[in-house]
């Protein structure tokens, strides 16, 4: 199924399981028919005092402002669909307090467009700075804000989800544990220990706690813009995030949306676990530099007089790897400023710059440093000197 079929409206960028569209959410969302999508991930811009580049709503407009979104998230899910956001705290003006902000959009998420508050979560960034820097590093009255509130919302008490599929691998306490048995009995906070206990179910339910660093500074998606002079999203989440509800809430095939996809992590996402997906966006310098997490999938353009390219980009087969003449391995200078690395690095932008300048867009940057598509076969390389020939020239030169 195409995913542009559920609506009227011409795709930014297409891969094989979804696409981004340039707009404004709120009319794009209305185009959607009701009951279509079975997963609403998103993070909006949060109610910052520091106000971002993309703009941020003060704290005491952000309910109204949100709710109209709200509302046709509601209208667009399936029943048994699920709405999640991503939602920072933010502190009250000049004083070191906390605004309440969030936590009242959750109370009118329920109260007054009658969702259901599934669950809470928490999204603690263990390498996030220390803010704000009067009370935190200056005054020293307040600790680092390093969690993010998650609310996951559905129509129904009763939404889609599987904890199977989000299994973390058991701790070494619970390992020996199901190896050497334990004492079966009621233990002192009342809990009781039955031997089901001992059954291994392949891991361990992961707590409504998300630990995850929030510390990629050189992934593929932001070497690109460096290489191609794009600025990257100023706000990006991790991979992990969406991942984890992603597969938590829907399965191979379910449509997942983000109406605020900025540099649109949750569609590469998405892709790679088989699932649909659809990314507005408003800026489309954002959408731009986004095509950069799509290198490895089948890539279709629009082009204009209703032509499609598609661009697919892969790496040599194993089996033909061996059978080439030409070796394909590490070079033996593997430091940045060794002759190699700098030839990759200026091809790289090279090939960025063309692509952006002829519409044709996709830049194929494996992860794998050991490989890369921007290495020519045909560059002539330096031949390892054999040191015997090198003593008998170095002898008929001096006439001995």
């Amino acid at each position: 199924m195409n995913v542009l079929d559920c609506f009227q409206h011409t795709a930014y960028y297409q891969t094989r399981h979804g696409a981004s569209v340039l707009g404004d959410s709120l009319s794009l969302m209305k185009q959607i028919p009701e009951k279509t999508v079975n997963l609403v991930m998103t993070s909006p811009p949060f109610a910052l005092k520091r106000k971002k580049e993309y703009g941020n709503v003060d704290a005491q407009d952000y309910i109204a402002w949100f709710l109209p979104f709200a509302e046709q998230m509601k209208r667009i899910i399936t029943d048994d669909g699920s709405i999640v956001v991503d939602i920072g705290g933010t502190w009250n003006k000049g004083v070191p307090s906390r605004s309440l902000y969030h936590f009242k959009l959750a109370i009118a998420l329920v109260e007054e467009l009658g969702l259901h508050l599934a669950q809470e979560f928490y999204w603690y960034n263990p390498a996030k700075l220390p803010s704000p820097a009067e009370w935190v590093t200056v005054r020293r009255l307040r600790v680092k804000d390093a969690v993010n509130m998650v609310w996951w919302l559905s129509k129904s008490p009763f939404p889609k989800a599987n904890n199977r599929n989000i299994l973390k691998p058991y701790s070494d306490s619970m390992k020996d544990l199901l190896a050497n048995g334990y004492n079966a009995k009621k233990r002192p906070s009342g809990h009781d220990i039955s031997t089901k206990f001992q059954q291994d179910n392949g891991g361990a339910i992961p707590p409504n706690l998300i630990e995850l660093a929030n510390t990629d500074s050189n992934g593929n998606y932001l070497r690109s813009c460096r290489n191609a002079g794009i600025k990257p999203h100023p706000a990006r989440f991790p991979h992990g995030l969406p991942e984890f509800f992603v597969k938590f809430l829907t399965v191979e095939g379910d449509l997942v949306l983000d109406p605020f996809a900025g540099s649109v992590v949750v569609g590469e996402v998405s892709e790679n676990l088989h699932r649909q997906w659809l990314a507005f966006e408003i800026e489309e310098d954002y959408l731009k530099a986004s095509k950069f997490r799509f290198s490895g999938a089948a890539f279709q353009i629009p082009l204009p007089l209703d032509q499609t390219i598609i661009v697919e980009r892969t790496s040599p087969p194993n089996d033909l790897r061996a059978n080439s003449p030409i070796r394909h391995r590490r070079p033996r200078h593997a430091g940045k400023n060794s002759p190699s690395a700098v030839y990759r690095r200026s091809a790289a932008r090279k090939t960025a710059r063309s692509i952006f300048q002829h519409s044709a867009y996709d830049v194929a940057q494996r992860q794998d440093r050991r490989t890369s598509h921007l290495y020519d076969p045909h560059r002539p390389r330096r031949k390892k000197a054999n040191p015997v020939l090198c003593r008998i020239q170095h002898a008929r030169a001096s006439g001995r």
